[in-house]
């Protein structure tokens, strides 16, 4: 077994002994393999390079108790690919090749699944990146899809633990641009932002939408959700919105299990006093409370800033419990991986 201190882990890169690299070829992708190289040899002239060609995923392989490893909702994160795959001119990547690539790194990397009840996951990281020699702006010739993996604690230090978030002047994508896709572009957009929240001690940066500046749309890298005093779970519809498969996972276990009703709809930033709880949600946070929002000279509290509500911590534990395997989860949710 490898030497982590698990309970020590941040989300950081680690280099594992593999990853799995396939090709597109002439029209067809190959079967792809396992690899210890981590490095990626490309043309100079690969449009993932100069014109952002390219598009990733992130998810997670979970510990259970009795050893085996849950990978949670899979063929989510390859339907969502494939969305942005389409936006970007891309070939898609078949939902097999992509499960394979998945599973055969997860095994691969076997010892680097950190031990149930230790608070840490494998992160996954899918990859496809046009190349090829080229210096039109026109789409790739080849393509590489690439899956690596590594062990990661908490993505915001503190886990379950409030904090706070700083409405941003900068639009982090346009109405009818890549938003709704996972593309490197809407990334490098944010840095600036949130380095600006970060240097102001604030957790990271809520983006309104580009059109009005009203309405919240995103928290950071994450998606925003309101919980409303009469039993309401709350998050932003909009276009230019990434459609995160925690969210709307959320979503059905708000309905189905907390009997809560489920609305997707505007959230004006003018609006915060409706909510009682706030949170963010994604693949890497999973769930973070939200303590406070400053907007201009505006503080707005929600719950508290010191301890998460309790609607937000059953969410939390129900969500938590199904990626690990304590909690039945709804039909289709979870693939097992035999070790």
């Amino acid at each position: 077994m490898v030497d982590i201190k698990w309970e020590e882990l941040g989300f950081s890169y680690m280099k594992t002994p593999y990853r799995f690299i396939a090709r597109w070829q002439d029209g067809a992708w190959d079967e792809g393999t396992l690899t210890e190289d981590n490095q990626l040899h490309i043309s100079e002239g690969s449009p993932a390079l100069h014109y952002g060609q390219q598009c990733f995923e992130g998810l997670k392989a979970y510990r259970r108790k009795d050893g085996k490893i849950n990978l949670f909702r899979p063929d989510q994160n390859s339907q969502r690919m494939n969305r942005s795959a389409r936006r970007l001119l891309m070939p898609m990547v078949p939902e097999a090749l992509f499960l394979k690539g998945i599973k055969e790194t997860v095994k691969a990397n076997e010892e680097y699944v950190p031990p149930y009840g230790s608070g840490a996951t494998l992160y996954i990281r899918p990859l496809l990146i046009g190349v090829g020699d080229n210096i039109g702006v026109h789409p790739a010739t080849e393509y590489i899809f690439l899956v690596f993996c590594m062990p990661v604690g908490a993505y915001f230090k503190g886990g379950l633990t409030p904090t706070n978030f700083i409405v941003s002047e900068y639009d982090r994508a346009a109405p009818k641009g890549t938003g709704a896709d996972k593309v490197g572009g809407n990334y490098a957009a944010s840095l600036m932002p949130g380095k600006l929240a970060h240097d102001r001690h604030f957790s990271d940066c809520i983006y309104l939408d580009p059109e009005t500046h009203t309405k919240i749309e995103e928290v950071g890298s994450a998606n925003f959700f309101g919980i409303t005093a009469d039993n309401q779970f709350v998050t932003p519809k909009s276009p230019s919105i990434l459609p995160s498969i925690t969210k709307y996972s959320l979503l059905q276990l708000a309905s189905e299990r907390l009997n809560m009703e489920v609305v997707e709809g505007d959230c004006p930033i003018n609006g915060l006093d409706r909510f009682v709880e706030a949170g963010a949600c994604g693949t890497a946070a999973a769930i973070s409370p939200i303590g406070g929002i400053q907007n201009g000279e505006d503080f707005h509290v929600f719950y508290s800033e010191t301890e998460v509500g309790p609607v937000t911590q059953r969410l939390y534990d129900e969500l938590i419990g199904i990626q690990f395997g304590d909690i039945q989860a709804p039909e289709g949710w979870i693939q097992v991986i035999e070790v």
